[in-house]
């Protein structure tokens, strides 16, 4: 029992130690380009930006999670574009949607500083506008996806991240098959 116990003491106290020697938690900000669209329709990309803050918690030197808070500017271009009985109909012009989004990324750490990441991202919808007119009853409120990505960050705590994120559910409420489908390029700095 006792070569039981002190075994279990050492490999404790060894795991403690190899953690020890990464950061456990770094905390920053992030700022970016989004390029967005509506798949499911014939509408052209939106340009527009993302910013929040970022935390990343590492469970060893190699795998980390990281939570997000971003603010996060989407939508959508046509030639012909209106929302009307639940549909996207097309005409010239915008369709912005700003949403609050909480992406949870699992990060692994290829080699020192390059990472690959995907994890789910949450996202509550703040504005809907379509040209000058509030369209926020017609778009659903909550809107859930799925990212994929990469990252660097260089020693200075300086971070890159190219990613994608695939809407799973449809934005509009009543009706039409368009979800949010978003590239975003970000640099950000962690400490």
């Amino acid at each position: 029992m006792k070569k039981i116990t002190l075994s279990l003491v050492a490999v404790l106290a060894l795991g403690f130690t190899a953690n020890a020697q990464t950061p456990d938690v770094k905390i920053g900000a992030k700022a970016g380009l989004n390029v967005s669209n509506l798949t499911n329709s014939d509408a052209s990309s939106r340009t527009s930006m993302h910013v929040g803050a970022v935390v990343e918690i590492f469970v060893n030197e190699k795998f980390s999670i990281q939570p997000e808070l971003l603010y996060s500017a989407l939508g959508a271009k046509a030639d012909a574009l209106s929302f009307d009985e639940g549909r996207f109909n097309f005409s010239k012009e915008t369709l912005k949607l700003d949403y609050i989004t909480i992406p949870v990324m699992a990060k692994y750490y290829i080699v020192n500083g390059l990472n690959v990441q995907a994890g789910p991202q949450f996202a509550f919808n703040v504005n809907s506008k379509l040209a000058s007119v509030d369209v926020k009853d017609d778009i659903k409120t909550f809107d859930f996806g799925v990212n994929f990505g990469a990252g660097y960050e260089l020693p200075v705590g300086v971070f890159f991240d190219a990613r994608y994120n695939v809407g799973l559910t449809k934005v509009g409420k009543n009706g039409g098959d368009a979800k949010n489908g978003v590239f975003q390029l970000s640099v950000g700095y962690k400490f």
